[in-house]
């Protein structure tokens, strides 16, 4: 395909709960999944990069449960593995039984999670994380991103945390744009009550690094190079159990390349997806 993709903007009911996704190309199907963020969605964390990827893909990016356009709920039993299973049953619904999925933040580690798993709920023959998975900073960045109170300054220092370059919050128009995405009816309430911990469980944050030797198939981990929510060289230290795992640190970008750099992203991303 040598023209810009046609983006459509779909819903579909996956088990009775309203989903949004945007698609756009053909051919082979490549999953976009946004980040965890107040103010996330599918939009907003791909509009940089759907158009170029359906150069060459079928390319899905879904509104995670809670997010966007799509139903907002919150399982406070299975909390994040109720984002799998719905995403699982999505793929199911569009017919999708083998597929590229790249993940943002905590999407990056909810993949590497599920590919490590004994089960995996997701058709996935690859794997992308994107400053997603491994060890975790406590600082006031990650405080950032769990506290936002709803509020114009808060969701400056949201932005803050999440981009390298000051130009994302210095924007009004980009800073209102994700302030008002922020507060749609159950946005906040049901980002925030993923955020929700009883009393003496663990810490939010971790400085371990989790398991991911389960992993078997090809993996890419992409790391921020000024990533304030995440140790320098982080990814390497996640990807070293993952047989033949490869990593790729993009400059000049924070927690989200594929919005800061979307050049470098899209030539990583298309090198690693080459046959």
């Amino acid at each position: 395909m040598s023209t810009q993709a046609t983006v459509q903007s779909q819903f579909v009911t996956v088990d009775s709960l309203t989903t949004h996704y945007l698609e756009a190309g053909s051919g082979e199907p490549l999953l976009l999944l946004h980040g965890g963020e107040f103010g996330g969605s599918a939009e907003l964390g791909w509009e940089r990069n759907i158009g170029e990827l359906a150069k060459h893909f079928r390319v899905i990016a879904p509104d995670w449960l809670g997010y966007g356009q799509s139903a907002k709920v919150h399982d406070f039993v299975l909390g994040t593995r109720k984002m799998l299973l719905h995403l699982g049953r999505f793929c199911e619904e569009l017919g999708i039984t083998d597929a590229t999925f790249v993940g943002n933040s905590i999407a990056g580690s909810l993949l590497l999670s599920d590919a490590a798993s004994d089960s995996p709920v997701l058709p996935a023959k690859r794997i992308v994380s994107v400053c997603g998975g491994g060890k975790i900073n406590k600082n006031e960045h990650v405080n950032a991103l769990f506290d936002y109170d709803g509020s114009v300054d808060s969701m400056r220092q949201l932005l803050v945390a999440l981009f390298h370059g000051e130009q994302w919050n210095d924007d009004p128009a980009y800073l209102a744009r994700r302030h008002e995405i922020s507060l749609e009816p159950g946005a906040w309430e049901a980002v925030a009550s993923a955020r929700f911990r009883r009393p003496n469980a663990p810490a939010r944050t971790s400085s371990s690094t989790p398991s991911y030797e389960g992993i078997t198939i090809p993996t890419l981990i992409i790391e921020g190079q000024y990533d304030k929510l995440k140790p320098a060289g982080w990814a390497a230290e996640a990807a070293a159990p993952i047989p033949n795992a490869r990593v790729v640190v993009i400059d000049d970008a924070g927690h989200c390349p594929q919005i800061e750099q979307p050049d470098r992203f899209h030539e990583v991303l298309l090198d690693f997806l080459r046959p």
